[in-house]
C-alpha cells in the first residue's frame, strides 16, 4: 500500500458532478454506440480511440481495424496466444492487463480502498457473510484497467466455478479521484461476484461496474449485466453438469469498456511478489505471487 495524494479541487469537482449524473442512461447510451455497425461511427470510434490511446492492433488475433464490426467488438478484441505468456506454476496470475490499485491483507473483514476508505468483504461481496467468512484474514489484490488495455479477464489459477452472484448498484468512475473520494466505492457500483473452488481453497472474481461499463460478461452464462432487473440475482453452480470448470489461464469474462477486477483469497493462499506495489503496471499473466500450494490443480 502507498500513501495516497490528496485529492485536488479539479477532482473533487469531477467526483461531484459524477453525483448528480444519470448513471445508467448514460451508460445505456454508450452501450448502443458501442454496438452500432453504422460504417461512419464504426471508423471515427475506432480511428479515433486507437489513435488517442496508441493502441498496439499488431497483438490482436485479428490486426485489421476494419475487420470489426463495431467499436465494442475492437475494443474485446482477443490476442494472439503469444502476446500474454503465462507465469511459472505455482504462481497466481493477474487476471487482466491494467495497474494495481491496491493488495494487501483483508483485515477484520475490511478491504483497503485508498488513504481514509476501507469498505466490508462482506458488502462487495453481496451481503454474504457466510462466504465472506471463508477469506477471513485472507488477501486481496485490486486492478484497474484503463480504457487502453485488454478487457477481457483470466483466471489467475484453475478452478471449479461454485456460485455466481449479480449486485446491482451505482456506476461512479473508478479512476484513483473516485477512489480517493468516494466512500466503498468498489461495495456502491454495479458487479459480478464469481466464487471457484481451487486448489489454495475459494477464489472469489469481482467484476466491478463504472461509468460506460454497464455491460459485463462471463463464458458461462454471457452477458450479465445490464439487465432489466435491479435485484441482486445469485447463481448456485454446484450440480452443474458438466461442472464449470476454467484452467489457469483461461479467459473467464469480460468488460465492455474498461473497470476494475479484485481477487480475493483465503487466508495463507498466496505470498505476495517482491516489490508488488500500488500503481505497477500489470499485464495478464505474469505472476502477483507464490500460492501456498504448488500440486497439479495449480500448476495446470
Amino acid at each position: 500500500m502507498t500513501t495516497d495524494p490528496s485529492p485536488r479541487w479539479p477532482e473533487r469537482l469531477f467526483v461531484l458532478g459524477q453525483r448528480v449524473l444519470p448513471h445508467h442512461r448514460l451508460t445505456a447510451l454508450m452501450y448502443r454506440l458501442a454496438r452500432s455497425e453504422w460504417p461512419p461511427l464504426r471508423r471515427a470510434l475506432i480511428g479515433g480511440f486507437a489513435r488517442r490511446f496508441r493502441i498496439d492492433i499488431d497483438e490482436a488475433q485479428v490486426p485489421d481495424p476494419a475487420a470489426y464490426p463495431s467499436f465494442n467488438a475492437f475494443f474485446t478484441r482477443a490476442l494472439r496466444p503469444e502476446a500474454r505468456p503465462l507465469g511459472p506454476a505455482g504462481t497466481l496470475l493477474c487476471p487482466a492487463d491494467g495497474r494495481l490499485s491496491q493488495h494487501g491483507a483483508i483485515t477484520d473483514g475490511r478491504l483497503y480502498q485508498a488513504k481514509g476508505h476501507a469498505f466490508s468483504l462482506g458488502d462487495l461481496l453481496g451481503g454474504d457473510e457466510a462466504l465472506a467468512g471463508e477469506f477471513a484474514d485472507g488477501s486481496f489484490a485490486t486492478v484497474y484497467l484503463s480504457p487502453r488495455d485488454y478487457h477481457r479477464v483470466h483466471m489467475p489459477l484453475a478452478g471449479t466455478l461454485r456460485a455466481m452472484c449479480h449486485v446491482p448498484g451505482r456506476l461512479f468512475s473508478v479512476n484513483d479521484a473516485s477512489t480517493r473520494l468516494i466512500p466503498r466505492l468498489f461495495a456502491r457500483n454495479e458487479r459480478v461476484v464469481s466464487v471457484f473452488d481451487t486448489a489454495v481453497g475459494p477464489l472469489a472474481m469481482i467484476l466491478v461496474g463504472a461509468f460506460f461499463v454497464g455491460s459485463i460478461e462471463t463464458v458461462w452464462s454471457g452477458q450479465v449485466t445490464p439487465t432489466p432487473r435491479r435485484t441482486l440475482g445469485r447463481w448456485d453452480y454446484r450440480a452443474a453438469q458438466p461442472p464449470v470448470q476454467l484452467a489457469r489461464g483461461a479467459e473467464m469474462g469480460r468488460f465492455n469498456m474498461g473497470s476494475t477486477v479484485i481477487l480475493v483469497l483465503p487466508a495463507g493462499a498466496v505470498r505476495w511478489a517482491e516489490g508488488l506495489a500500488a500503481g505497477a503496471p500489470l499485464r495478464m499473466g505474469e505472476p502477483l505471487g507464490h500460492l501456498a500450494t504448488t500440486g497439479a490443480d495449480v500448476a495446470s
